[in-house]
């Protein structure tokens, strides 16, 4: 089953994020707005409780709505999660990201930021052999999809593009090693929210919205992406290293732009 696509929803709030708490403090809530857009994004299908196939942790009280960490870990090994969509139920284009897993992510651990718009459930829909399966966090965090950009337009516009990966330790007891990588792209992804701070008008929305990593030839994952992912995205993942040396990254934005960088495994550890 394929995913919807990103919702448009409505309103946003300014209020100023207080310091993270515990994710074990902020389950999902009741919420209005779930209501009102789940069928747009998953038409007739009833996600199941997904505790038993995966955790979701991010803030409670956010230090930066523009920032917030979202991190999903699947627990049941014997699962296979092949793809997930991550919401926020109260952000003015809901769905964050779609995102899909080669083989080589299984076990899931995948790391991305987000932007969290005013109070919301920040929900996580994996799709795995038996069905929909859904978890999440309820995160306090306001003004996150408006906040103006940290990087001056003319030097994040000159910067668009360049990619960095971190590569992390191997498991050396592992017949194929189990190795951690954050992948780091700049790009000011504006939201279309954000007002330019000298003529106050509104800065057009502009954003990666398809993204592809792989190691060599072998799919890592893939995302389609909104409004909601953070300015220069960053992606930390665990996977299954096939000996390949390089991660190979390509993504496209809203005006058209392609961009794409072989990056070193070792080189960069």
């Amino acid at each position: 089953m394929r995913l919807a696509p990103a919702v448009i929803g409505t309103a946003f709030a300014a209020l100023i994020a207080l310091p993270a708490l515990a994710a074990e403090d902020n389950p999902l809530t009741a919420s209005e707005s779930w209501d009102a857009l789940k069928y747009d994004v998953l038409g007739d299908a009833a996600p199941t409780d997904g505790s038993a196939f995966f955790t979701v942790d991010a803030p409670y009280r956010a230090n930066d709505a523009a920032t917030v960490p979202v991190h999903i870990v699947q627990t049941d090994e014997a699962a296979q999660i092949d793809s997930a969509i991550v919401v926020i139920d109260e952000n003015p284009a809901p769905v964050a990201g779609t995102f899909t897993f080669g083989a080589a992510m299984h076990p899931l651990d995948l790391e991305i930021r987000v932007r969290v718009n005013q109070y919301s459930n920040v929900r996580v829909i994996a799709e795995t052999p038996e069905g929909l399966a859904m978890q999440g966090r309820f995160v306090k965090a306001s003004g996150g999809c408006s906040a103006p950009a940290t990087s001056d337009p003319e030097a994040a516009l000159a910067g668009m593009g360049e990619m960095r990966l971190r590569s992390f330790g191997a498991a050396p007891q592992m017949s194929t090693p189990r190795r951690e990588a954050q992948i780091m792209i700049r790009h000011p992804n504006y939201s279309g929210l954000q007002r330019d701070q000298i003529t106050q008008l509104f800065v057009p929305a502009h954003f990666i919205d398809t993204l592809e990593v792989r190691q060599g030839d072998e799919l890592l994952f893939t995302m389609e992406g909104g409004i909601s992912i953070s300015e220069n995205p960053v992606f930390r993942f665990s996977y299954n290293d096939n000996g390949a040396p390089e991660i190979v990254v390509k993504a496209t934005d809203t005006e058209g732009n392609s961009f794409e960088q072989r990056l070193a495994k070792d080189e960069a550890s």
